[in-house]
């Protein structure tokens, strides 16, 4: 009985063009559907404009704060000045929130606004997964929005460069992962611009003009493989705190800073925007349940309940959980995938981890934990029970597609992609 599941399941997803459905050998997308109702989608997308708008609007205070309060958030110094270019009307192209949600609420893990992924199966994969199995599909119309908003961001980028025509854009990833390169390419066939793919190995970085005879036979720029100078680098799945560090592996240039130098000077737009990842820190949460929790008035009182609402209690210390004898998780401010997240009960004892230590120098948060609800998934070792966690992504400004992560508490990379449908 399970051969012939695993027969269908693979036969499925292998018509489904250039998408990931197995991962390192391992079952990733799930031949199952969660049936959702309407309520539940308006409930998450309601949620999503209203917690997007109070990430928006925090965005405008920490361009405003010293250096010294960037650093306490997690931002590398190095980062500083780039962070508070605003290139585009939005702070983010593509930005995704994961959410718990019950009958009874919905509430924010964290926001995802710089380099999200996920993105194919929410938008694309989920509705073949629907017509499979004769279900609406939740994210109808969804695409659209989605290639609308790159049209959109990669337009304005190089018209803030004063340029009218961007005659080289570029989709760019690292080819060895699956995932971060055909994700990248799905965006760039669904944008339907002309531009290219390029691996990162690629780009040619000149930081300062060639000069031979006092004349200019090459301005500072980036550079794609055939030497044309790039107007527009759309880095979908590279974050920005990989690449500050990212060295030449001759010179040991710090080419990545060299790089966020051509956005600063216009040499190069970039997308999505320095601004994304300046609400990547988690612990930007901190920095709005602080001031949510003084009552400040930077937000409004509908702002506030809100925040009260929707966010869960998160600080840079755990002394208010550890007073208050309450569960709390620890987070790196900059981390993904579940990746070095930690669990510790009422009594301050940890009582659960992920095995991968990535993220263990970055700044932690501690945020009031809660637990996942569950839902039987069918997989092709046999029904299983998992944990289950929203993601619904912020699209220019609203919420546009849904879709779920299935696995254990602690959401990591070994998660499953489960579909939902009415």
């Amino acid at each position: 009985m399970m051969n012939r599941f695993r027969e269908n399941r693979q036969h499925f997803f292998s018509q489904i063009k250039d998408f990931w459905h197995d991962i390192y050998g391992m079952e990733y997308a799930l031949f199952d559907i969660k049936r959702e109702n309407a309520e539940t989608i308006n409930r998450i997308r309601q949620a999503t404009d209203q917690i997007g708008h109070i990430f928006y609007k925090s965005a405008a205070l920490l361009r405003m704060v010293d250096d010294e309060t960037l650093l306490r958030l997690g931002f590398p110094t190095e980062t500083h000045s780039f962070i508070r270019l605003q290139t585009l009307p939005v702070e983010s192209v593509i930005a995704r929130l994961d959410l718990v949600v019950t009958d009874e609420q919905v509430k924010l893990l964290e926001i995802n606004a710089d380099t999200p992924t996920f993105i194919k199966e929410t938008f694309f994969v989920n509705g073949k997964v629907c017509e499979q199995f004769e279900m609406q599909n939740p994210n109808e119309g969804c695409e659209d929005q989605l290639k609308q908003a790159i049209l959109k961001a990669v337009t304005s980028s190089f018209r803030t460069r004063r340029k009218y025509e961007a005659s080289n854009i570029v989709f760019v990833a690292h080819s060895e992962h699956e995932e971060d390169k055909l994700t990248t390419m799905y965006l760039k066939d669904l944008s339907g611009l002309q531009s290219q793919y390029m691996d990162f190995s690629h780009l040619q970085l000149v930081d300062e003009p060639i000069l031979e005879n006092e004349e200019v036979v090459l301005p500072q720029g980036l550079y794609d493989r055939s030497g044309e100078k790039i107007d527009v680098l759309y880095r979908q799945t590279y974050p920005i705190e990989h690449l500050i560090y990212d060295e030449d592996p001759i010179t040991k240039e710090k080419v990545g800073q060299s790089l966020m130098k051509l956005v600063e000077q216009q040499d190069l737009a970039i997308v999505n925007p320095p601004s994304a990842f300046l609400l990547q820190s988690k612990a930007i949460m901190a920095l709005i349940w602080g001031l949510h929790e003084e009552r400040h008035s930077f937000y409004t009182p509908e702002e506030h309940n809100a925040i009260h609402k929707y966010f869960l209690p998160t600080y840079l210390d755990p002394d208010v959980f550890l007073q208050q004898g309450q569960s709390f998780v620890k987070k790196p401010s900059f981390g993904r995938e579940g990746d070095t997240v930690e669990i510790f009960s009422n009594t301050g004892k940890k009582i659960a981890e992920d095995i991968h230590k990535t993220f263990k120098d970055e700044l932690p948060v501690y945020q009031q934990f809660i637990e996942l609800p569950q839902t039987m998934i069918q997989t092709e070792q046999g029904p299983k029970q998992a944990h289950y966690m929203y993601g619904c992504f912020y699209i220019n400004g609203k919420a546009s597609a849904i879709g779920i992560r299935a696995g254990g508490q602690i959401t990591d990379n070994g998660s499953y992609f489960l579909p939902i449908g009415y």
